[in-house]
């Protein structure tokens, strides 16, 4: 627990899960979220993920971050030699969990429940655009608005906070993520 407190701005995670789609189909979706602020920085979804395809999305997903030196995955056959040597060229080292253990990679299997819990489980999904959209929305959602007790009850990208200017402020629900979630502001009466 010590190094990964100390160390947590330095940390990445990666994983998958998997979609049912309207025709039972299953869609692939793969997602890295940095470890210090909980922050979802890249998404993606197929029907076939191969290594190749991970390896450019990893390229995509650290093209603007730097400061990571460690990546936390699982074993799957998708984070393969070639997606690890992907990992030593942006300069990351390939942290695997050990074998059936998911807590190892706590972080992003939290983010999983959270995203299954919070959208998917209230949804249908009907293709790979479909999915695309929803979880757009679900992760500036997420990243933007959602609070989380482990960072004091601030969303991964923080956000002031907005004070009661007046006893005539009331309450204001902006719809989030199609309506399934709420951001709350004060505003004042008309």
């Amino acid at each position: 627990m010590s190094f990964l407190k100390n160390h947590k701005e330095g940390i990445a995670a990666m994983d998958f899960f998997t979609v049912p789609t309207l025709f039972f189909r299953n869609l692939y979706c793969f997602f890295v979220i940095l470890h210090d602020k909980r922050r979802l920085i890249h998404f993606s979804v197929t029907f076939h993920p191969t290594a190749e395809w991970v390896s450019q999305q990893l390229k995509e997903a650290f093209a603007s971050v730097d400061k990571i030196k460690d990546m936390i995955h699982d074993r799957g056959t998708n984070f393969s030699p070639l997606v690890r040597e992907t990992l030593k060229g942006l300069g990351i080292e390939s942290v695997r969990t050990s074998y059936r253990s998911p807590w190892q990679n706590g972080i992003a299997e939290r983010w999983v429940g959270s995203c299954r819990r919070e959208l998917l489980n209230h949804v249908i999904v009907l293709n790979e655009k479909h999915l695309l959209k929803l979880l757009a929305e679900y992760v500036r959602y997420y990243n933007e608005d959602r609070t989380h007790c482990n960072l004091d009850k601030d969303p991964p990208m923080g956000r002031p906070v907005l004070k009661r200017e007046s006893d005539d402020d009331k309450v204001i629900a902006i719809p989030r993520v199609n309506g399934l979630h709420h951001k709350y502001i004060w505003k004042k009466s008309a």
